[in-house]
C-alpha cells in the first residue's frame, strides 16, 4: 500500500491544524480569518473520505482521526466565535460561557454520528460542519476586518440587529444546539450518480446555494445553511 495509506490521514490532519489556526483568531476577535480557516478545514474534511474511498484505505483509525479534528475544527471554534462574540457586545461577565453549549452539543453530535448506522449516507441531525459554517459567516459580518469587497454593503447593517442583541444570539445558540442531536433527516452532499431523479433535493441545494452566494458573496454561507436546514425539513416532511 506504501505512501497512499497515509494520504487521506495527512489530510485530516490539515483539517485540524486549520481548526487550530481558526481558534487563534477566534479568541482574538478576527472572525473574518476565523471563517477562512473553518472553510479551509471543512475543505479537508470534504476530501479526506473522498480520497480514502478512491485509495481504498479507509480505517477505523482514520475514522477516530477525523471525529477529532471534527471536534476541534467545528465543535470548539464555533463555541469560541460565540464566545468572543458575546464577550464584545455584553457587559455580563458570566453569560458568554454559554456559547460553549455549542462545543457541548457538537461532540454529543459527533458521538451519535460513529455509533449511528443510519448516518452512512445521510445525516440525523446537523453536521458540525454546517453549524460551525453558519456561526463563523454571520459573526464575521460584526469583523471590521471584514474586506467590504467581499460582501454586498448592505448585508452588516442587515444582519447587525442580530449581531447586537444578545437574547437572540442566545436563541441561536440553543436552536442549533438543539438541530446538532435533533431526530431530524438532513440530505449529504455525496452523490452516487449524478441523476436527476436520485439527487434532485442536492441539485436544488447547489443551485440555491449558487444563487446566495452571488447575493451575499461571501457573506452568503450563513444562509446556505439555512436554506440547507429549511430544505431538509421540508424533504423529511415530505418523505
Amino acid at each position: 500500500m506504501g505512501i497512499k495509506k497515509y494520504i487521506p490521514n495527512a489530510i485530516t490532519c490539515m483539517n485540524l491544524f486549520s481548526g487550530c489556526v481558526a481558534s487563534f483568531f477566534a479568541f482574538h476577535g478576527f472572525f473574518f480569518w476565523a471563517l477562512l480557516f473553518i472553510l479551509l478545514a471543512g475543505l479537508f474534511d470534504f476530501f479526506d473520505g473522498m480520497v480514502a474511498r478512491l485509495l481504498h484505505t479507509s480505517s477505523p483509525i482514520g475514522m477516530q482521526l477525523d471525529s477529532l479534528a471534527d471536534m476541534i475544527s467545528f465543535g470548539f471554534v464555533p463555541g469560541v466565535i460565540v464566545f468572543k462574540h458575546i464577550d464584545i457586545i455584553s457587559d455580563n461577565d458570566w453569560v458568554m460561557f454559554l456559547a460553549f453549549f455549542l462545543t457541548v452539543f457538537s461532540a454529543l453530535r459527533l458521538a451519535k454520528f460513529n455509533v449511528d448506522e443510519r448516518q452512512k449516507s445521510s445525516f440525523v441531525g446537523l453536521a458540525t460542519p454546517a453549524n460551525a459554517i453558519f456561526f463563523a459567516s454571520l459573526v464575521s459580518l460584526s469583523d471590521p476586518m471584514m474586506p467590504m469587497e467581499l460582501i454586498p454593503d448592505y448585508l452588516p447593517g442587515m444582519v447587525a440587529p442580530i449581531l447586537s442583541n444578545l437574547p437572540v444570539m442566545l436563541v441561536l445558540v440553543a436552536i442549533f444546539s438543539y438541530l446538532l442531536v435533533a431526530e431530524i433527516p438532513m440530505f449529504s452532499l455525496k452523490f452516487k450518480n449524478f441523476t436527476w431523479k436520485d439527487n434532485k433535493v442536492r441539485f436544488c441545494f447547489l443551485i440555491g446555494s449558487a444563487v446566495l452566494l452571488a447575493l451575499f458573496q461571501l457573506g452568503g454561507f450563513a444562509f446556505i445553511i439555512l436554506f440547507y436546514i429549511l430544505l431538509s425539513v421540508i424533504t423529511a416532511y415530505k418523505a
